[in-house]
């Protein structure tokens, strides 16, 4: 027998998807009952289920209404592509050198191994995700970036999104922090949320997405927190760029061979 509150979470991951593959389109109203009917199962997971995804941004409950699929601006996605990077960056920010510093005082990744007890509080966190890679953890997350990159330059994009997020899961799990972790995670579904509807508009999406996720592990793995921040740095630029909230005038259609 299913326990319910494994079937909250199963109903839960499966209108994710649906939200984040475009099938459930942003703004589209829905009930509990229309969901339960759908899933086959009783109105209680399912009203759990949706508040869960509602108070992860995702759903706006309508008041005696039921819910409907969260609709975000180009101002919000720019937003949390900010926030995102910020979060990032300024783990290895900590790393690449104490505020002040001569240019010779810069440190990488290993460096987070001989700091003292006394450190603000991103290189505590990089200290504890860092201070040792154990072999099978790093081959976990190069697992989901070969897959990843593989699905980015074929133009998969449902492929894409699973491997992406299982990546990103994996990579921030490492700084230790379950709060960041979670907050990160949270801020990259909403981000697939805004691109999905806008990226499929194109034609193709070969030679369009972000495909540097073994470029930003290889510089954690050698210990390169400037690499690291560069690849950050850069994959935030595309994220805007691919959608258009870059400001720049969007890129004409183009078949493959110009992709």
């Amino acid at each position: 027998m299913i326990k319910r509150s494994t079937l909250r979470s199963q109903i839960a991951t499966a209108l994710r998807d649906e939200i984040l593959a475009g099938r459930l389109a942003t703004g589209r109203d829905f009930t509990v009952k229309e969901i339960a009917e759908q899933y086959g199962v009783s109105a209680t997971p399912v009203r759990e289920a949706l508040v869960d995804l509602a108070a992860q941004g995702l759903l706006d409950v309508e008041q005696h209404r039921g819910f409907r699929v969260h609709e975000f601006t180009p101002a919000d996605y720019r937003a949390m592509c900010e926030a995102r990077e910020l979060v990032v960056d300024g783990v290895f920010r900590g790393l690449d050198g104490p505020p002040g510093a001569p240019d010779g005082a810069s440190h990488g990744l290993g460096s987070a191994r001989a700091a003292g007890p006394a450190v603000p509080a991103g290189r505590a966190v990089a200290r504890r995700a860092f201070a040792g890679l154990a072999p099978e953890v790093v081959r976990s997350v190069r697992r989901r970036a070969d897959a990843a990159e593989r699905a980015a330059r074929a133009g998969d994009l449902d492929v894409l999104i699973a491997y992406d997020l299982r990546y990103w899961r994996e990579l921030s799990g490492l700084l230790g922090n379950p709060y960041v972790c979670d907050f990160l995670d949270r801020l990259r579904v909403q981000c697939w949320v805004y691109a999905v509807p806008v990226l499929r508009r194109h034609a193709s999406l070969r030679g369009r997405l972000w495909a540097g996720h073994n470029a930003l592990l290889d510089a954690v793995e050698s210990g390169d927190a400037r690499a690291a921040r560069e690849v950050v740095a850069a994959h935030n630029r595309h994220a805007l760029a691919q959608v258009g909230a870059d400001g720049a005038a969007p890129r004409p259609e183009q078949g493959p061979e110009g992709e």
